[in-house]
C-alpha cells in the first residue's frame, strides 16, 4: 500500500488537468449509505425493493411510497463533506482539478467548496413543482407529509434522475468533454457498473487512470493505478503541493 500511495502522489504532482469521477463509495465516510455493498440500501428489506422505488414509474403510480422511502433513506441533510470532498474542493483551489463527475446527488462537493460540478444523477437541493415549475429545497421536501405538494396542488418531483429517466445530455456532454481534456482522471468509489455513467471513462485519453474502491471493478485490468481502500482515507494521504 506504501508504493502504491507514493506513486499516487508522483502521479499528482506531476499533472495538471486532473478529473474526478465519483460515486456512492465517496459519500459512505460522511454516513450517507451505498447501494450495492453488503450493508447498502439494496440489500435492505421493504414493502418494494429499493430499485423499483426510485423509478419514474412508481414514482407515477405510487408517489406517496416512494416519498416515504425518499425522505427516510435520500435526505441525510445532516451529512457533512469528509476528507474526500475537503482534498478535491482544495485541489481545484489550487488550479489542477478541472472538474468532479459525480453519480452522488447529495451536493456534498459544492459543501466543501469545489465549484464545477457535474451531478450526473442530479441532485436532492432542486425541487420543482410538475404543474407550476415553483422550486423548493431539501428541507421543504423533508418537512413535508404524504405526497410532497405545490401550493398550487402539483406534485414536486425531485430533480433526481430516477431508473428508466434519461441523464441530463448537457451535464453529461460537459463530463465527457473535461474527462476527454483531463491528463490524470481518478475514479473512486463507483462499482462503474451503472450505465450510462460507468462508459465515461472510455473517454479518457489522458496518462494517468487511477481506480481508488473498496472492491473489485471491472476495470482493475486496464487503471495505471488500483487502490482498493477508503477514499478518503487514501486522498487524505496525498500532499497538494
Amino acid at each position: 500500500m506504501t508504493d502504491k500511495i507514493s506513486k499516487l502522489q508522483q502521479i499528482i504532482d506531476n499533472s495538471h488537468r486532473v478529473v474526478f469521477f465519483g460515486g456512492a463509495g465517496v459519500s459512505t465516510e460522511s454516513g450517507i449509505p451505498d447501494f450495492r455493498s453488503q450493508d447498502g440500501l439494496y440489500s435492505q428489506k421493504y414493502k418494494f425493493p429499493p430499485e423499483i422505488i426510485l423509478s419514474h414509474d412508481f414514482f407515477m403510480d405510487y408517489p406517496e411510497e416512494f416519498f416515504k422511502f425518499y425522505r427516510d433513506k435520500m435526505l441525510a441533510l445532516d451529512a457533512q463533506p469528509n476528507t474526500a470532498h475537503k482534498w478535491l474542493a482544495k485541489l481545484e483551489e489550487k488550479g489542477r482539478l478541472t472538474a468532479v463527475v459525480t453519480q452522488n446527488i447529495d451536493g456534498l462537493h459544492q459543501r466543501a467548496g469545489s465549484r464545477r460540478v457535474y451531478e450526473l444523477h442530479g441532485t436532492v437541493h432542486s425541487n420543482r413543482c410538475m404543474r407550476c415549475g415553483s422550486f423548493y429545497s431539501a428541507q421543504d421536501i423533508l418537512d413535508s407529509t404524504g405526497i410532497a405538494k405545490c401550493h398550487c396542488g402539483g406534485t414536486i418531483k425531485p430533480k433526481v434522475v430516477l431508473y428508466d429517466e434519461d441523464l441530463n445530455m448537457d451535464i453529461y456532454n460537459r463530463s465527457i468533454n473535461a474527462i476527454a481534456n483531463a491528463d490524470t482522471m481518478i475514479v473512486a468509489g463507483t462499482s462503474l457498473t451503472v450505465y450510462p455513467a460507468a462508459g465515461l471513462v472510455r473517454y479518457f485519453q489522458g496518462d494517468n487512470l487511477v481506480l481508488i474502491n473498496r472492491d473489485a471493478t471491472p476495470l482493475d485490468n486496464t487503471a495505471d493505478l488500483v487502490i482498493h481502500g477508503s477514499v478518503g482515507q487514501i486522498l487524505g494521504q496525498i500532499e497538494i503541493r
